[in-house]
């Protein structure tokens, strides 16, 4: 088996390096920008062409939510229409494709956990572009596709809120953290170990899945528990979305029913967030 991954430079692309010098049973290879990138649609067809890969894991994307508010068209090319390419370069070589999506393509009005049927309505552009991505996804290579939203996304790597809150917390004395934002982290090693298990899974089951680590909190409580495990003495001030305005509103809940991914896919394993939360913390040299 070869799995290709797209988008090396991320915090997914890492955590799946990470496990590619262990599985060592599968081809792997990596393409950072400098092979294929996704604002130049021809890279993404020559890269596939070329490698022939059994499946294909998407993990680049334009992240960033505020930018692509005024970075529209950037956005909408990588998260939207190279996703597109890239489905139907996969349909024309065999292989599967593991795409991931987010949590904003949400407009956050729930109350309950949002369901893989539930549709979609996006309340910023970002959330937009990755909502295009999925329907042309769909559209290109329906039976041969799996989109994974995911949510929070955190890891020992690149620039994260667990990072910065604990950064944040060794130089203040006190933080203001939203606390009327409700979803749900997901630690990046977990979310490439979820990919790899789709991707070697006995029966591929195309659609649409959530994943993220298991319960439903706060920013502020996400915060403040960064906080507790690592054992600083910075308080943590709940403060409403109003008082931190930003270019691109969020969805004021985003927390995903994960039945479908687990149904699906039996050796998807779920973790509850704070015991990633604290291998994660661990991993950094952090926990208290």
């Amino acid at each position: 088996m070869k799995i290709a991954v797209i988008g090396t430079g991320g915090q997914l692309g890492t955590e799946l390096q990470d496990i590619a010098a262990k599985r060592t049973d599968i081809t792997w290879v990596f393409a950072g920008l400098e092979v294929v990138d996704l604002s130049k649609p021809e890279t993404i067809s020559a890269f596939v062409m070329l490698e022939k890969p059994s499946v294909v894991i998407n993990a680049g994307a334009y992240t960033s939510v505020d930018k692509a508010e005024t970075d529209q068209a950037l956005a909408l090319q990588i998260n939207g229409h190279a996703v597109g390419t890239l489905a139907k370069a996969c349909s024309e070589v065999g292989a599967t494709l593991i795409h991931i999506s987010t949590d904003y393509v949400f407009n956050g009005n729930n109350t309950t956990p949002y369901l893989t049927t539930q549709a979609t309505d996006p309340v910023n552009y970002y959330g937009y572009s990755k909502m295009i991505g999925e329907q042309q996804a769909l559209a290109a290579h329906a039976t041969g596709t799996a989109i994974i939203r995911t949510s929070w996304v955190y890891s020992f790597y690149g620039n994260n809120f667990v990072k910065t809150m604990l950064r944040l917390m060794g130089e203040r004395e006190s933080l203001n953290v939203v606390a009327d934002q409700q979803g749900c982290p997901t630690y990046a090693a977990d979310l490439a170990e979820a990919c790899v298990a789709i991707a070697t899974a006995n029966n591929f089951v195309p659609g649409i899945f959530h994943y993220s680590n298991s319960g439903a909190i706060t920013w502020h409580t996400f915060a403040a528990t960064i906080g507790a495990l690592a054992g600083k003495k910075c308080t943590v001030h709940p403060v409403p979305t109003s008082a931190y305005p930003t270019p691109a509103k969020r969805p004021a809940y985003s927390v995903m029913d994960l039945t479908a991914i687990t149904v699906a896919y039996p050796t998807v394993k779920v973790y509850a967030w704070e015991d990633s939360l604290k291998r994660c913390l661990q991993q950094l040299g952090a926990l208290a």
